[in-house]
């Protein structure tokens, strides 16, 4: 019976096949693969041994069953995994299974694999958000709308500003996914505390060569483990992500709020339903879904930190945690890359009341502007500022425009004429360098992609 929302809710079929207990299975046998190949090479174990280990390293001979069914003798899965290898092997092959190597050689290796497989599924979809947003900034770069700061409104701003905006936190973030992988991905063949004393002279060369054949970087330094400060850095680049997704799905869902509605997400009117009770509701469940689940995944970079101070050479406590968070850091990251992609792809965009809300305080949001436009003109600064404060309480009080209380004062009409405000509160003429701050993200946006950093 399933329990965990995993299993049947969140997820994509890409990610969970990474992580599910057949391919875990299959990376532990590629490591003992690649250890067998390089003792062989060395001379370390017969090569004959060594091309039958390496023939028999599957999961079409070594079954996940047989390996569930000697772990429930031994309460040992490495040491299970090694019998069920071994029975396999014909001859006296079976006897150089794991030589010299200890448990924790095969379990960081192998989730070197399957990071490193995790990372290429959620960078590919990085990439594409970072492209769909792109898309919409510059879809959207003159498209003038109200910008909020503390939920008030503030000064015009375009939408363009903000796709271009998370677009280049995005590129960021797989610049930070790529540096982890570096560090994380690594291959580790060192012994029981580090030393690959039970390999003798050779220790350092298996070592290298294992991870050569794997196609990772050897870990220089290790003692039982690779050391978890680089396992707490790929959690919270994910939970960074998820933050950053957070954060845009936070936005919309702010914005299709009833008396905002300037942008949300696509509904169904056909097929879908919002509320059990209320006909009417058309809810923004996808964006907060995002956020619900981005809560989760933050939450695991506090156990990945504390996976990093261990007893001496290494205790056990990181184990059991990182069976939780590794996967479960992975698949829920790459669901809500998923979900985000489907909001973006279907954005609905209201027009007319990103235009109603641009004017919605009867020119307030200029003030700023005319303070501005009258110290240039020879006002001094602070007075500037003092009069138009004057105008802007006086409009909020009475229900006048601001222009309308402008219009009232000589002492700052002096500095204007009467036909030059119009412009002024032009709010659509006021957004400053917008258009070519949202140029440069798609310009430089574009030259990285096509440098390869996007990926082929």
């Amino acid at each position: 019976m399933a329990i965990h929302p995993i299993e049947f809710r969140y997820g994509t079929p890409e990610m969970k096949s990474i992580w599910e207990a057949e391919n875990k299975l299959q990376k532990m046998l590629d490591v003992e693969a690649a250890l067998a190949r390089a003792e062989g090479e060395l001379g370390i174990i017969p090569e004959d041994a060594a091309a039958e280990i390496v023939s028999r390293a599957s999961t079409d001979f070594v079954k996940l069953e047989r390996v569930n069914e000697i772990e429930r003798e031994t309460r040992h899965d490495i040491a299970s995994i090694v019998k069920a290898l071994a029975e396999q092997c014909g001859g006296e092959a079976g006897e150089y299974v794991h030589f010299g190597a200890t448990s924790n050689d095969i379990v960081d290796t192998s989730n070197s694999l399957l990071i490193r497989e995790s990372i290429e599924v959620l960078r590919d979809k990085l990439v594409r958000v970072m492209k769909v947003l792109l898309g919409l900034a510059r879809e959207n770069k003159e498209n003038v709308c109200i910008g909020r700061t503390h939920g008030q409104h503030a000064l015009p701003t375009t939408y363009g500003m903000k796709f271009a905006l998370w677009a280049d936190e995005i590129r960021r973030h797989i610049e930070r996914l790529d540096a982890a992988r570096g560090r994380v991905c690594v291959g580790m063949m060192t012994g029981a505390v580090g030393t690959t004393a039970a390999l003798g002279e050779d220790g350092l060369k298996v070592h290298e060569r294992v991870s050569e054949i794997l196609g990772l970087e050897p870990v220089l330094i290790s003692n039982q483990v690779v050391q978890r400060d680089n396992h707490a850095e790929f959690i919270m680049v994910l939970a960074n992500i998820a933050t950053t997704l957070d954060k845009i799905a936070l936005e919309i869902r702010n914005l299709q709020r009833t008396e905002i509605m300037e942008i949300g997400e696509k509904f169904d009117p056909e097929k879908q339903v919002g509320s059990s009770t209320m006909p009417h509701k058309m809810n923004p469940i996808t964006a907060e879904r995002i956020c619900g689940v981005a809560r989760v995944i933050r939450s695991y970079v506090v156990a990945a930190l504390e996976n990093n101070p261990l007893w001496h050479e290494r205790d056990l406590t990181n184990s059991s945690s990182e069976r939780i968070i590794l996967p479960e850091a992975c698949i829920l990251t790459d669901y809500i890359l998923k979900l985000t992609l489907d909001v973006l792809e279907n954005l609905v965009f209201y027009p007319e009341n990103i235009e109603r809300n641009l004017n919605l305080t009867g020119g307030l949001i200029m003030a700023e502007r005319l303070m501005a436009e009258l110290t240039r003109r020879g006002m001094g600064r602070q007075t500037a500022y003092a009069r138009v404060r004057e105008c802007a309480i006086e409009a909020n009080r009475t229900g006048k425009t601001l222009k309308e209380a402008v219009l009232e004062r000589p002492e700052i009409m002096e500095y204007l004429e009467a036909g030059e405000l119009d412009e002024i509160m032009n709010p659509a003429t006021y957004i400053g360098s917008a258009l070519r701050i949202v140029g440069r993200v798609l310009e430089e946006s574009e030259k990285w992609l096509q440098e390869g950093y996007g990926g082929t």
